[in-house]
């Protein structure tokens, strides 16, 4: 690989290149995390919303009759449109990010276009790709309640319209589980500890929300079965007696009753054996939904069958049950869900606590070892101040992960492409480096440290051994000048590393260099730049870097300063000398040069820095 090429990537298709620019960006990518964490919400609640579906069955109390709620089927659907219209704008985002952005528009050009074999890799073949997004949105449960359902209900088939729902309910609940689980884990979206705790939690209540909707639909099946055998044997009663003459009910249209109807709402035993009790029948485990088949307020028919779900996984089996193969087979599907939910939670939770924990239970024997020292050493009330600012301020930058340790343990290839991605972005922010190719950049990220230094700390003082180069990422030092974010100190290095004889002992410091506020930055040791411009020295005898590091040079910037004030002083001297010749002529010039030429050495002394590498042609 030549000097001026790019470090390999995974990849050597342009498009995808220019997708994954596109996405490295900080604003794209910050928009992306935003809208990752939205996306979350919305399959959350679209979780949420689809067990509401099965509450929209009910009995009617007064006509002992099976029907949906009109109203309630329709505030369901237009919640899970909404969410579906989520899922849309997802899919078109992962076609809009898989043709590598959005990009701007011009007049005769026909680039950057999006094409099948780049939408393929990126997008259509991965492992929550179109297909399954596709699956997600289409509307078979809506397609279930407003068809299917009033069609079997008018039939008198009751029994088969829970059965459909249910099974077209688990048919498209568990792909969206799984959906929204690779969703989570493709998108990684980081957060804080109680993030992890919220999603175990938000986790832990669809579940039970769930279980405890096809509970209250299971429920709602056995008090049917119930009125179905009251029913055989009532004479006047028929198998579409059990289904209402409005199958979808909104609570408005009157009801035309026949004298079958009409006797089977007067039918006090099929009443008091299947909806007034749970004593004279053998509803099992469903016994609990007697009060809400017939109940017309929403909120408690919604809220109790959770509290059920909520108590019955975290107790483990304390169930009522028939023989009944369908109610067996849900209660071991709900124990053995259960356990497996309450295990994760408590161990997820038990993890989550214990990184949080350990990190402040090491922090603080670390500040009692450090107490200890300075109270042995006798430290001056002042050192142990600095002691502990410094120490605070490094925990509030690492939250007590040591990032050079924990790379260095990595083998090397994989140390130097983790550091190339980490700082390569704030080491081109440093104006001496904007104008080097991508195997300087590799070579300096590979070698620099993080460094932090607190307010007040004196970094290096003048005429000590220059040590490093010091690249600030954020926070202000002072030496000669005020430097900022993107600045850079310890030019001497450059000079000490460019001389030709070269000199073994390190350059003095021109300044005192000191932190004005808690400072970030990158150091560079001597050695290393003294390996990086020894091994890329073409890069340096550019002339945009030689001139970028004379520009952003504390010591360059100084001394030009000193010299163009010291240029105009010259001129003004001259100036005014001419002008007392004519009023003065007798008065010798010799004096008048010699008054404010000593005028002019004292200023130059005061100010005047001596000229940085002013014995190399290099820079």
């Amino acid at each position: 690989m030549s000097s001026h090429e790019a470090p390999p990537s995974p990849s050597n298709d342009p498009k995808e290149e220019n997708y994954k620019k596109w996405i490295r960006s900080p604003t794209n990518a910050r928009w992306a995390r935003e809208w990752s964490r939205v996306y979350l919400l919305a399959c959350a609640a679209g979780l949420l919303f689809d067990p509401l579906f099965l509450y929209t069955l009910s009995i009617s109390g007064s006509m002992m009759c099976l029907f949906l709620d009109g109203w309630f089927v329709i505030t369901v659907t237009v919640l899970r449109c909404m969410v579906d219209c989520m899922h849309v704008c997802n899919i078109w985002m992962q076609l809009r990010m898989a043709c590598g952005g959005v990009v701007e528009e011009r007049e005769n050009s026909g680039e950057e276009k999006c094409e099948k074999g780049l939408l393929k890799s990126l997008y259509v073949r991965s492992k929550n790709g179109l297909i399954l997004d596709l699956f997600v949105i289409f509307p078979v449960i809506q397609i279930v309640m407003w068809v299917a359902a009033p069609v079997l209900i008018r039939e008198g088939a009751t029994t088969a319209v829970m059965n459909l729902i249910l099974i077209t309910f688990i048919f498209e609940y568990l792909p969206k589980i799984y959906h929204a689980v690779c969703s989570l884990r493709r998108m990684q979206i980081s957060g804080t500890i109680w993030w992890g705790i919220s999603l175990n939690l938000m986790a832990y209540f669809v579940a039970a929300h769930a279980v405890g909707a096809c509970w209250f639909l299971l429920g709602v099946q056995r008090a049917t079965k119930c009125l179905k055998l009251q029913c055989y044997q009532s004479q006047t009663c028929g198998p579409k007696t059990l289904a209402c003459v409005n199958p979808i009910y909104f609570g408005t249209s009157p009801v035309k009753l026949g004298g079958g109807r009409l006797d089977w709402a007067h039918n006090m035993q099929g009443r008091n054996t299947c909806l007034s009790s749970s004593d004279n029948f053998q509803y099992g485990a469903y016994k609990w939904t007697v009060s809400l088949v017939t109940n017309t307020n929403r909120e408690e028919k919604i809220l109790l069958p959770i509290f059920w779900g909520l108590m019955t996984l975290s107790t483990f089996g304390n169930i009522e049950s028939t023989t009944e193969w369908l109610e067996i087979v849900f209660n071991i599907i709900t124990i053995t869900g259960g356990l497996i939910l309450v295990t994760m939670f408590i161990g997820n939770i038990k993890v989550f606590l214990h990184a949080t924990t350990s990190k402040k239970q090491a922090m603080h024997l670390r500040m009692r070892n450090v107490e200890w020292w300075m109270k042995r050493k006798q430290l001056p009330p002042i050192y142990k101040q600095r002691v502990r600012q410094y120490e605070r301020q490094r925990w509030a930058a690492t939250r007590g992960v040591d990032e050079c340790q924990m790379v260095q343990n990595f083998p090397e290839g994989l140390r130097r492409d983790i550091k190339y991605h980490l700082c390569l972005d704030l080491v081109r922010q440093v104006p001496l480096f904007q104008h080097m190719d991508e195997l300087v950049l590799e070579n300096i990220c590979d070698r620099v440290k993080s460094l932090i230094f607190p307010k007040g700390e004196v970094i290096i003082r003048e005429g000590d051994p220059v040590q490093r180069m010091l690249f600030i990422v954020r926070g202000h030092m002072q030496s000669s000048q005020m430097l900022r974010n993107g600045n850079f100190t310890g030019d001497e290095l450059l000079s000490w590393c460019l001389r030709r004889p070269f000199i073994e002992r390190l350059p003095p410091s021109s300044s005192t260099l000191t932190a004005v506020e808690n400072t970030e930055a990158f150091g560079l040791s001597a050695d290393d730049v003294k390996y990086v411009t020894q091994h890329f020295r073409y890069t340096f005898m550019n002339k945009k870097v030689k001139r970028s590091a004379r520009y952003y040079s504390p010591g360059w910037r100084t001394w030009a300063a000193v010299a163009v004030q010291l240029a105009w002083r010259r001129y003004r001297h001259r100036k005014t000398l001419t002008s007392l010749s004519f009023i003065r002529p007798r008065r010798p010039l010799s004096r008048c040069s010699s008054l404010g030429e000593e005028q002019l050495r004292l200023y130059t002394a005061l100010l005047t820095s001596p000229k940085p590498v002013h014995d190399v042609d290099l820079l």
